[in-house]
């Protein structure tokens, strides 16, 4: 249907379309509401995330504008996960995929959402990184299959996560970034101008433009989302919509209807969340967005624009720049606190790996490691260096086991009670593609230890992916903790290493479940996603270090074996109700 047949909704007064505008109510020529039921594929409201469950903390906003205005909201989800953790089962890759493409139809259901519209692309471990998510993703043909979409399904708003980088997953930064591009490109015929010559598709202009907005979080209560908000990062105006409205069709607050369609996300954990959500309204929070655009046209607000702006968020804002939002860089890099900074010694003698710590081994300073998130816990680590070995010895006091990973499940370490090792040998990195990250687990179901890496240069077990790498590990009994050993030659590393600047964080992830879920988590430097900021990590300079060979970088290993729309049958079925081809592909006329 093209955009002509709906009516003229530009001559319809601006009042008029500002107030039907909350979530993209079409207006037909004389400025009546149209709240029928209209042919598919068209939708009021788009959604755009990265993964599944992406759009699960939004489902009492889409549930009400559903129920109370009658809106419609379809969700373009890039990818379908499977690069994540699975704490229901051993599935991962493409069939972990399929299983989180059920879980997010299903928990979509309760707010009445029927239509979800998968890129196929391929989800890898969490990184903060933008620019290395488009390169794994393409980028633009990402982009074009959203423009696609969007001229497909004529959404009169469109919503996205947060495109700022700090603490946030690479994936919901490009999605939205993506998402915003794609707000104003499926307007311009000169953007991908094969959808209008070859698909007989016809440009379209949402009208307005969300973004989560976490800056109200804490915010409870139900004349918090009523009252005139500004974020506090961008300038913009803020809408909130309160959970705490009642379902005619649940009988339940919205509140508790998103919490039931969270838990469906089984393999995400989602199913520690508490089954029920306060039934007081004054402890019910709202959903928050920044409005980025009105009537299709961007929100401006003043420029603050930071100085010496690193490496990741001098691209943030040169993207903003180029795409005419300045302003969403406003405060963008945060006010990182100092690192902490450590010798490691030069030992004359090699540790014995065993988990103690013995006389001479370790006589550098015992480094704190303090808690980062959740409660509890309390770990040491203590660092050395013989020859090209760097030797690592981490005590961890605890009161409950996670956990015991099978031997084929040796992977997502921060699932039950580990230690993360993470190092960046030149002290340059922007994001851990070019890192080595060591996840140690002090016991699993056979009773020994195991060792992976995840989330870095190159993932897999260790035995595999860490060649000379060494762990022991000595577990209290009756279970008061553990402490691990860890030999990782400085050689195995992914790049040189720069004895002044090299750079590292210790993490320990504490569970206290069998249900693969962690709790909390400690680490010697603690601030944001300590785990995948390298920014963060601490400074360990090498004492008395000359690398005894020249060490070339090695290109990241990253996997890219994406689910397939074709192999799930709800998406073939989908598509044969919608007639929007799979994956957000091309159509023929």
């Amino acid at each position: 249907m093209q955009a002509t047949e709906r009516g003229d909704w530009r001559k319809v007064s601006r009042r008029a379309v500002l107030t039907a505008a909350v979530a993209g109510v079409w207006l037909a020529a004389d400025g009546s509401a149209n709240t029928a039921v209209r042919t598919d594929p068209h939708t009021d409201v788009l959604f755009i995330g990265a993964h599944p469950d992406d759009e699960s903390s939004l489902l009492a906003t889409f549930g009400q504008w559903r129920e109370n205005l009658g809106l419609s909201t379809s969700v373009v989800t890039v990818t379908r996960g499977e690069g994540g953790g699975n704490a229901a089962g051993p599935a991962e890759g493409p069939e972990l995929g399929l299983i989180r493409e059920t879980e997010e139809r299903e928990a979509n259901a309760f707010a009445g959402i029927d239509t979800i519209y998968y890129l196929d692309k391929p989800d890898f471990w969490y990184t903060l990184s933008a620019p290395l998510t488009a390169r794994i993703w393409d980028a633009q043909d990402t982009l074009a299959r959203i423009v696609r979409l969007v001229r497909e399904t004529t959404p009169h708003t469109i919503v996205v996560m947060g495109p700022r980088p700090f603490n946030q997953h690479g994936g919901h930064q490009l999605s939205a970034r993506l998402g915003i591009e794609a707000f104003r490109a499926a307007a311009d015929p000169l953007v991908c101008p094969e959808q209008i010559a070859d698909e007989g598709l016809a440009p379209w202009q949402p009208t307005r433009l969300l973004a989560q907005c976490y800056a109200f979080e804490t915010v409870l209560g139900a004349e918090a989302s009523v009252q005139r908000r500004i974020d506090p990062e961008t300038g913009l105006p803020v809408l909130g919509v309160w959970s705490g409205v009642r379902s005619r069709a649940h009988n339940a607050t919205w509140a508790q209807v998103e919490r039931d369609a969270q838990r469906i996300y089984r393999t995400q954990g989602f199913t520690a969340m508490p089954a029920q959500v306060p039934t007081d309204p004054s402890q019910l929070g709202s959903d928050w967005f920044t409005v980025l655009a009105e009537q299709g046209r961007f929100v401006e607000a003043p420029v603050h624009r930071q100085a010496e702006l690193r490496p990741l968020y001098a691209e943030f804002a040169a993207w903003c720049d180029r795409i005419g939002l300045p302003w969403l860089a406003n405060q963008v890099q945060p006010n990182y606190p100092p690192k902490p900074s450590t010798t490691i010694p030069a030992v004359p003698s090699a540790p014995v790996l065993n988990g103690i710590d013995g006389p001479g081994e370790y006589p550098g300073p015992e480094l704190p490691l303090v808690r980062w998130q959740g409660e509890g816990g309390a770990a040491t680590a203590k660092l050395s260096r013989h020859d090209d070995d760097l030797y690592v010895l981490v005590t961890v006091a605890d009161e409950r086991k996670g956990a015991a990973l099978a031997t084929d499940d040796i992977k997502r370490h921060w699932r039950t009670d580990a230690v993360e090792i993470a190092i960046d040998p030149g002290g340059n990195s922007v994001d851990t593609s070019t890192t080595f990250k060591l996840g140690v687990l002090p016991f699993t179901a056979d009773g020994t230890a195991a060792a992976e890496r995840d989330a870095d240069n190159h993932q897999g077990q260790a035995r595999d992916t860490a060649p000379g790498v060494q762990i022991a590990a000595l577990v209290t009994e009756p279970y008061r903790g553990y402490t691990v050993e860890v030999k990782i030659p400085l050689t195995a590393l992914p790049g040189p290493v720069d004895p002044t600047a090299f750079a590292m964080n210790i993490l320990v992830y504490d569970s206290d479940t069998t249900d693969k879920i962690g709790r909390s988590r400690l680490a010697w430097s603690p601030f944001g996603s300590a785990q995948a900021d390298p920014y963060v990590w601490g400074t360990a300079t090498l004492d008395g270090y000359r690398p005894s060979a020249q060490h070339a970088e090695s290109p990241p290993v990253i996997p890219q074996t994406a689910t397939r729309s074709v192999d799930s049958p709800a998406s073939r079925a989908q598509a044969r109700r919608t007639g929007v081809p799979l994956a957000g592909a091309p159509r023929g006329r």
